[in-house]
């Protein structure tokens, strides 16, 4: 609906500020990415989603034809790993859950953010799980190509919640333009 509308620079600017940024009730030590959001004045607030760990919404602005929020939650959402051996877990133990929030996930738009890692600790094995480093970078690949994902690493964590921030500012700005 709001992809429909043409809005000035100001008026995207005026939507853009408006977003609240959703985190999954789930979501768990997450201190500094919820920190960083209240230090730099990001909205958040906590509700359960059905799918992934972020998404986020848009604040009603009658003046700007949105007369109610706008939940985008059906159509982007971050899953956010903590570290390698989180990801190990849902790709073995856990993996039925993990695999079905995918699959069973309507979002057109799915990230995969894996924090204090890179691709290179997976392919060496610098990772603290039994996970056979082939399989687990076979399984990575394979959530990749069944899932849509587009697959973040960020070695510093702290970087976290500004690529969170990033990706849905811009999503958002790419679909009022």
């Amino acid at each position: 609906m709001i992809e429909k509308y043409k809005y000035s620079d100001s008026e995207i600017k005026s939507i853009v500020d408006s977003m609240v940024i959703l985190v999954d009730t789930r979501e768990k030590k997450n201190k500094h990415i919820t920190d960083y959001f209240d230090k730099h004045g990001i909205n958040y607030c906590s509700r359960a989603l059905s799918s992934g760990d972020y998404s986020f919404f848009i604040a009603e602005n009658p003046e700007l034809s949105i007369p109610r929020p706008l939940y985008m939650d059906n159509e982007i959402l971050i899953e956010r790993k903590a570290n390698l051996e989180e990801l190990s877990g849902n790709f073995t133990t856990g993996r039925t859950r993990f695999e079905e929030e995918f699959a069973t996930s309507n979002a057109k738009k799915k990230y995969l953010l894996i924090e204090n890692a890179s691709y290179s600790d997976i392919i060496e094995g610098n990772y603290n799980t039994q996970y056979n480093k082939n399989s687990f970078a076979a399984t990575l690949h394979s959530f990749n190509h069944r899932y849509n994902l587009e697959i973040m690493f960020i070695p510093n964590n702290a970087y976290t919640p500004i690529y969170i921030y990033g990706v849905f500012k811009y999503y958002l700005k790419s679909i009022l333009k």
